[in-house]
């Protein structure tokens, strides 16, 4: 006689999956158009691995490993605990990290920076009544701005810069005017947003200091770092992995892998639609060879392909590459697919920031300044 599984076990099993698929809908929103464009337009699999961009992936997946052995060391809670005494107000706090976020963009990439930034913003947030939605919005608004600067901040950036001959120096020179355009909006944003009362503090329990842990995952980062930047991120990952393997299994057993499928997903998903012959039709009918037509493509395809597809979709049909790093850079902001940062930052605050809350400040964010940077970089 066949036993039935008792109502209440099934009962709690859906719920179960109800709860993930709220959890996890970004990846199941992508999954979906990845299926959707399959049928609609049919590519051999090979493609699809070529889209999941591997290199990135390996990146992704180095950094989220060595930064979560950093949180499991409790530096960062011991740093939040160090850095509060000598803020005295929510608004020192918010300008401190949104500074601090920009500055390490340009010489660390945007998403390092925020797997530094976000941790510490979360345990801030533990020890004290900040707002940590507000900050941790902020801190997406300044690693865009500050990884604008650099031809080594994002992977657009890295692109346009090997695309367009121009040395290091010259290439920040032509980036630096909307960058600081960008990068003032953000402090701007900060000062109106945050409220200049006291910090209060609480009485939070301190985990205990693992410092090999944490010397074991500073030493992860900084291979991974270097790695990434010449160009060797499998190999850097494959290494991360190995030393945490044997040094620090649990630390490896808490990173969100669930990002990472999230990641691959909307490689594939974008990929396929930047590629997509409607949409490939269409950019062949507008003029990129006017300043005006190149900046809102730029824009317009970062809210709808992410930046980076964007910048390779569009670099191919201009003879401005920079004008593009322009719009891409800018395109950042706005939906949180324009940048794969506001997901980053997004998922990092682990159910403290919407994405309501991310967009009804990141889109008129993305309108006020792509406003203000045209008008004040055209003429010049």
């Amino acid at each position: 006689m066949a036993i039935r599984p008792h109502p209440a076990h099934e009962a709690s099993k859906a719920a179960s999956v109800r709860r993930w698929l709220i959890r996890e809908r970004l990846l199941v929103g992508f999954v979906s158009l990845a299926l959707l464009l399959a049928c609609i337009d049919p590519r051999a699999p090979g493609t699809w691995l070529d889209w999941l961009e591997w290199p990135t992936l390996a990146g992704l997946t180095g950094l989220m490993v060595a930064i979560q052995g950093i949180s499991d060391s409790g530096w960062t809670q011991r740093g939040a605990e160090a850095l509060l005494p000598r803020l005295h107000s929510v608004r020192g706090v918010g300008l401190t990290l949104v500074v601090t976020s920009a500055l390490l963009a340009t010489v660390l990439t945007n998403d390092v920076s925020l797997f530094l930034m976000v941790p510490l913003t979360l345990a801030l947030g533990r020890q004290d009544r900040l707002p940590v939605s507000r900050l941790v919005i902020l801190e997406a608004l300044a690693v865009n701005a500050g990884s604008m600067l650099s031809p080594i901040g994002n992977p657009q950036n890295l692109l346009i810069w090997q695309h367009s001959g121009l040395g290091f120096p010259a290439f920040i020179a032509a980036m630096l005017p909307a960058t600081l355009i960008v990068f003032a909006l953000t402090v701007l944003l900060a000062l109106f947003w945050l409220p200049r009362q006291s910090v209060i503090s609480e009485p939070v329990a301190i985990p205990v200091t693992r410092h090999g842990r944490g010397l074991l995952a500073v030493a992860a980062l900084t291979g991974m770092v270097l790695a990434m930047q010449y160009g060797h991120p499998l190999i850097g990952m494959c290494g991360v992995l190995a030393v945490f393997a044997v040094g620090a299994r649990t630390s490896l057993r808490r990173v969100d892998w669930g990002l990472l499928l999230t990641f691959a997903a909307i490689f594939v998903a974008l990929g396929h639609l930047s590629v997509w012959p409607p949409l490939v039709q269409l950019l062949d009918h507008v003029d990129l060879d006017r300043s005006l037509s190149l900046y809102l493509a730029g824009i317009v395809g970062s809210q709808v392909i992410s930046n980076v597809p964007a910048t390779v979709l569009l670099l191919g049909h201009t003879h401005a590459p920079m004008a593009l790093a322009v719009a891409v850079n800018v395109g950042g902001a706005g939906c949180i697919i324009g940048s794969l940062a506001n997901l980053i930052a997004v998922r990092l605050a682990r159910g403290r920031v919407t994405l309501w809350q991310f967009h009804r400040v990141a889109v008129p964010f993305l309108l006020i300044s792509a406003v203000l940077v045209y008008l004040l970089t055209s003429s010049a």
